[in-house]
């Protein structure tokens, strides 16, 4: 499995959404996207991707193009 299919599978199995929601996917734009879900979503990409999540990221971890630019910049997972 590629690694944007790894993200992807994340936010699709997290949010129960559909993978053409994920270009435009904000947090709190969507109801399961919540405080519960966003951690959620943390526990799956770290899980995917063998990572630990900083603090900062976490909270800046706004929507699903925000969440690439992070993983890449921040822990080397390439897109």
């Amino acid at each position: 499995m590629t690694n944007i299919e790894k993200y992807n599978q994340a936010f699709i199995e997290t949010f129960t959404i559909k993978e053409e929601e994920l270009p435009t996917l904000k947090y709190q734009s969507i109801q399961l996207w919540d405080s519960i879900g966003h951690m959620s979503l943390v526990a799956a990409l770290e899980e995917s991707f063998d990572i630990m999540m900083e603090t900062e990221d976490i909270i800046d971890l706004s929507s699903y193009l925000k969440g690439q630019s992070i993983l890449t910049s921040n822990y080397e997972v390439e897109f």
